[in-house]
């Protein structure tokens, strides 16, 4: 049983009865966001993506991660993405391309909430003069520390997110508790999300 076949068993007695529908991506540190119509069920695997966006409840999506960021974005009437923003993705704005997906379909910025979930942090995470000035926009003559949620937060900010938080655990400092590329591990967490459908109240009589 592969990678993916093992994580779809152990999600089926976690995930509610209510998501009979399963996403998951090749990611590629890429911007693509796969909107999912909810027009099918079971488990779909798409190419080349780093994003999922359901308009509707009912749908799981999963990501994984090891030093990148799991953006978790949620709408009061159940519409969800999930998103793994590494430096290429953060630099090239894809929880940009999530909150215009959410947008197309009615759902405004300044009601969404998003969430930040483990993450390499800013003082662990050192990159290359080039990749910096890709995330900063400014020159950099050196290495410098980075801290990646806090430039999708700004991101988000900036598209009109009002509420914004983020995981206190660092998968560098914390390694003892999740993976990190950065410690040279091979293994990756996975972040998932699903709205479940919600459930008819039957008043008492």
């Amino acid at each position: 049983m592969g990678r993916w076949e093992a994580l779809r068993a152990l999600l089926q007695h976690t995930m509610p009865a209510s998501a009979a529908r399963f996403a998951t991506a090749q990611q590629v540190h890429g911007t693509r966001v796969v909107e999912h119509e909810g027009a099918w069920e079971g488990w779909l695997r798409v190419n080349e993506a780093d994003g999922h966006f359901a308009p509707r409840r009912g749908t799981a999506m999963a990501v994984t991660i090891a030093d990148c960021v799991p953006v978790f974005l949620a709408h009061p009437e159940g519409a969800v993405a999930l998103l793994h923003s590494g430096w290429r993705g953060t630099a090239a704005r894809i929880v940009e391309r999530a909150l215009a997906a959410f947008s197309r379909r009615g759902f405004a910025s300044g009601d969404l909430r998003l969430h930040l979930g483990p993450a390499i942090c800013g003082a662990c995470y050192e990159v290359s003069a080039d990749v910096a000035t890709a995330l900063t926009g400014a020159p950099a003559s050196g290495p410098q520390r980075i801290d990646l949620r806090a430039l999708v937060a700004e991101h988000a900010e900036r598209g009109g997110v009002r509420v914004i938080t983020t995981s206190a655990w660092c998968t560098r400092c914390d390694n003892a508790r999740f993976f990190s590329h950065r410690a040279g591990d091979a293994g990756r967490q996975v972040s998932v999300i699903v709205a479940r459908t919600e459930t008819p109240r039957v008043d008492s009589p």
